[in-house]
Parts: structure tokens; C-alpha cells; sequence
């Protein structure tokens, strides 16, 4: 499944645009070769001709992409008869349902090491253009935290247009877009200047920010409900997953005697290359193509899957398309709790997870031994990803993820209570790392999983994006914080501000969440409206 007419409204528009931001981007990379005597420092450097042609080729490349895949207004017609895919939940595993799973996990890979990167590009970015930061607490310097800090606030932004965008233009469209965004965000890597990066960092977050969810909208509306459970979890495993790739690229080659921090933003522009070939094996929503009134095209991905299209006898439903649905009954209350769990996720994993390269340097551990500790507690972690998957998928999604937010608290109060001592203990230490580093990984796929799961089709994308949206509202919360008491904030203050809301998350998700397992997602949602 190539991208078509059916996925692009314009493909040869969308084409030309995406070569011309591949190489808008590859015009970044001369000025960081001829960087390498210098440790690939770039800071003050004038940019070069090929560096200015090249940004003015993102621009261009970026906005014919985006004109290629948003169609016509009046092309979006949504279907006035009411067409099920209900065989499709109950279709058998077929080799198409494992690339799908395979492509999915390698483009959730890809995305998500653009925001860990934040936290491992943090000390280095500090060191080069002079910062405030835990390792140098310098007071009239401006501080490292507004490069987090801006790039998850474009990932909350985008975490909004993205769930727009899936339901506007498609999941598969969505994931296309993300791609070239990830291409011409990849140059963060060779800006010269601090407000450069900072720019491009807020660039780079609306891309990545909506493509986690739309991911997990794709996949719960194509594969069968008997498996979508623990293929999601597998999936958002890859969470963990790019902890892992990212602290080893860290600890090896961006280490400050190979290329530096900045090979961990270049790497933006193969891997945005890769999401393309991927495409390959990702089709649209079956789900989204009869919303839109495309059956004939709705009835290939089924058949790629093992089922067919079939005609309800009942009237169709008028449904709200709005984002206002989200905020109304009966959803009111099941938003509620997704907004305190989310904000509970990302408080932890943009607090406690960011911050914790530079607090263990702090604390007397070098950059790459800091990097190893981490990368060697995301891989003792990520086998229990399995389990999880399998409690999700076959016990109960809604107490799993209960379990899972139990856990979290436990181990955040644990480093409440040693605070900057923990490091003391090298075991103890590996022990309680493990959740706040693979543990929030993982809930935060299982919070996605489950917000996929909840919301109707016409508004599940949307409803995703919020999901995703408070997650970094949370981060944008800690590292604003962060900002305006002109320090990184510690290992107990971090740990500290993720545990409230995920106690008040407990009790929202307890009386309004649905259990989702093995349903099929059109009663699901009648469930809600029974309420």
C-alpha cells in the first residue's frame, strides 16, 4: 500500500514537497561536518549560503506537503448510511495484521525519541552555548529549561492539531505529514544559536506531539478486537524502547568525544525518511474511510484483513463532530479522569524523566556514566512490558491501568522519601529507576491505548489528541516551573509533583472509566450513551 490518491489529494504536490524538505535539510549537514575539529561546536557561527537556501527550502517543501494531503473541503462527505465492519473484530491474524503491528511499533520508535532526546541533548546544549542548568548554576545565564520547555509545548499544540488533522484529512495522512515535519525539524541539530534551537524545537514538537495517539486510533480501528488490546500495549512498549536507543546513542555516539548532542536531532532526517517506507505497510482506518463516504476503498483494507462490509438495518445516528463532544455527557466525566492521569503522566515523565541525566550529574556521575545508568534500567524494564500487555489484553484494561498508576505512585514516593541519597545505593537505585523510566513509558502507552478505545470513531482522533495534549500540558507545567525558579528542579521535587495528580486520576478513572477489553468499539461507545 503505497501513498495514493486515496491517502494524498494532491500526490504529485505532496512528493515535490517532501524532496524539497529532504533536501532543505540535507543543505544543514556541511556546516556540521566542517564543524568536527572543533567537537562539532557550533555556537556563533555565521550560517552558510547552503544553510539559508536550505530553510527557505523547508518552508516551501513543508507547506506544498501540506496542501498535498489536506483535501478539498467539500471533498470530506460523510456517509449518511449506516455500514458496519463488525466482521473485522472478529477476523483471524493474518500476516497483515503482524506488519501492521511491526510498521507501527518502528514509526511509535521513531517518534517518541525526538522528546527523550530532550533530556539527553539538555547538558550538552547547556555546556556549548553557556546555560543555567544543574551543572552550571550560573545566575545571569539564560536557563537550559526553556529548550524542554519549548519543545513540549509544541507538542501540546500539536498533540490538538494533530487529533484535528486524523479526523480532518485521515490516520494514515497524519502519519505521512508527521514525517516530513520530522525531516525539516531534523536541522535543530545544526542551528548556531540558542533562539534558533528553540525555534526549531517548537517546530519539531508539533509534529511529534499528535502522532502517538493518531498511531493508536489506526490500530484500534483495523485489527481485531480479540488482539487489540496487547497488540496496542506491544506496541506503546516502544515507548521504553526509544529510552533505550536514544541513552545508548547518548552513551556512544553523541558522547562529547564522538559527534555531540547535536547527531541526536540530525538523526531526524533518516529516520523521517524511514516513516515513508513504512507507510508501505500501514493503511487507512477502514473505520475513517466509511465515515468519509469511501466504501470501495473501505472494503480493499478489509479485504487486505480477512473481512467484508456489511449493512446495518438500523437508522443512522447523527453524531456531533465537534471537539465539543469530548467535554460533554457522557463523556464529561471519562475525560475528566483521561485529563488527570495524562497530566500525572507527563508531570513524571517531563519532571522526573527529563531532568534526570542532569540530576545524576549532579550528584557526581559523568555524562556517559549518567546515560548508562538510565539506558541499563530501561532495558531491565522493558520485558515487563509483556506482561502488562497480556494483563491488558486478556485480564482487564481498566484495572490494568490502575495497577500500573499504584505502582507508579509507590516508586515516586520512594524517591521522595531518599531524595538526592538514592544515588548512594547503585542497586537500590537500578530498582526504583525502572518504574519512573520504563514504568511511565508504559503507562503512558496504556493511557493511550485505552483513550483509542473510549471514544467514538468521528471524534476518536480528537479525543486522543487531548489525551495527549494534558500529558504535556503536565510537562509544559513542571518545566515552566522550572524556568521561573531559575533552577532544574531535583530528583524529590520532581517526583513529588507527578504523584497528586495520578491519586486524584485514580478515583476519576475508577467511576468513570469503561472496561474496554475485547468490546467491540461501536459498543463501547453505546455503553457511554447508556449512561
Amino acid at each position: 500500500m503505497d501513498p495514493s490518491p486515496a491517502t494524498t489529494a494532491r500526490p504529485a504536490v505532496f512528493w515535490l514537497g517532501v524532496a524539497l524538505t529532504v533536501v532543505g535539510a540535507a543543505l544543514h549537514l556541511p556546516m556540521y561536518l566542517m564543524a568536527r575539529d572543533m567537537g562539532y561546536r557550533l555556537v556563533g557561527m555565521p550560517m552558510s549560503p547552503d544553510m539559508l537556501v536550505g530553510m527557505a527550502l523547508l518552508v516551501l517543501g513543508v507547506g506544498l506537503s501540506i496542501h498535498g494531503l489536506v483535501p478539498a473541503r467539500n471533498a470530506v462527505r460523510p456517509s449518511p448510511v449506516r455500514l458496519s465492519v463488525a466482521p473485522l473484530d472478529d477476523a483471524p491474524i493474518r500476516p497483515a495484521h503482524i506488519a501492521l503491528l511491526l510498521a507501527l511499533a518502528a514509526a511509535v520508535t521513531i517518534d517518541v525519541m525526538k522528546p527523550v532526546a530532550l533530556a539527553f541533548t539538555a547538558p550538552g546544549a547547556a555546556a556549548e552555548y553557556g546555560l543555567r542548568g544543574p551543572l552550571h548554576p550560573t545566575a545571569d545565564a539564560l536557563p537550559i529549561a526553556l529548550y524542554p520547555l519549548f519543545g513540549i509545548t509544541g507538542t501540546m499544540l500539536g498533540a490538538f492539531l494533530w487529533g484535528f488533522l486524523g479526523d480532518r484529512i485521515g490516520r494514515r495522512a497524519s502519519i505521512l505529514l508527521a514525517g516530513v515535519l520530522f525531516i525539516a525539524t531534523s536541522t535543530c541539530g545544526a542551528m548556531p544559536e540558542y533562539w534558533m534551537n528553540l525555534a526549531m524545537c517548537l517546530a519539531m514538537g508539533l509534529g511529534v506531539g499528535g502522532m502517538l495517539p493518531i498511531t493508536f486510533a489506526l490500530l484500534s480501528e483495523t485489527v481485531p478486537r480479540r488482539h487489540r488490546g496487547w497488540m496496542m500495549i506491544l506496541i506503546g512498549s516502544d515507548i521504553a524502547g526509544a529510552y533505550i536507543i536514544v541513552s545508548w546513542l547518548a552513551a556512544t555516539w553523541a558522547a562529547p568525544d564522538r559527534f555531540g548532542w547535536r547527531l541526536l536531532w540530525l538523526i531526524g532526517l533518516p529516520t523521517g525518511l524511514a516513516l515513508f517506507v513504512l507507510n508501505r505497510w500501514i493503511p487507512e482506518s477502514p473505520r475513517f474511510l466509511l465515515r468519509m463516504n469511501r466504501p470501495q476503498e473501505a472494503a480493499a483494507v478489509l479485504r487486505r484483513y480477512g473481512a467484508e462490509i456489511i449493512e446495518e438495518t438500523a437508522a443512522a445516528r447523527t453524531e456531533d463532530t465537534s471537539t465539543r463532544q469530548l467535554l460533554r455527557r457522557p463523556f464529561l466525566g471519562l475525560s475528566i479522569a483521561v485529563v488527570l492521569l495524562a497530566i500525572g503522566v507527563g508531570t513524571t515523565q517531563f519532571g522526573f524523566q527529563q531532568w534526570i541525566p542532569s540530576n545524576l550529574q549532579r550528584l557526581g556521575l559523568s555524562e556517559v556514566n549518567a546515560s548508562s545508568v538510565l539506558r541499563n534500567a530501561a532495558i531491565l524494564g522493558f520485558p515487563l512490558s509483556i506482561p502488562v500487555a497480556l494483563l491488558y489484553g486478556f485480564w482487564s484494561s481498566k484495572k490494568t491501568v490502575l495497577l500500573l498508576v499504584g505502582v507508579m505512585t509507590v516508586a515516586l514516593s520512594a524517591f521522595i522519601a531518599f531524595g538526592d541519597s538514592v544515588v548512594d545505593n547503585r542497586v537500590a537505585l537500578y530498582v526504583l529507576l525502572i518504574v519512573p523510566i520504563w514504568g511511565i513509558n508504559i503507562l503512558n502507552a496504556v493511557l493511550a491505548a485505552y483513550t483509542a478505545e473510549v471514544y467514538p470513531t468521528v471524534v476518536r482522533a480528537r479525543g486522543s489528541g487531548l489525551s495527549a495534549a494534558a500529558t504535556k500540558a503536565g510537562g509544559v507545567l513542571i518545566l515552566a516551573a522550572a524556568v521561573a525558579a531559575f533552577a532544574a528542579p531535583s530528583i524529590r521535587f520532581t517526583a513529588a509533583v507527578g504523584v497528586a495528580p495520578l491519586a486524584l486520576a485514580v478515583g476519576a478513572l475508577a467511576i468513570y472509566g469503561p472496561e474496554t477489553r475485547q468490546r467491540q468499539l461501536e459498543h463501547i461507545t453505546a455503553t457511554q450513551f447508556a449512561k
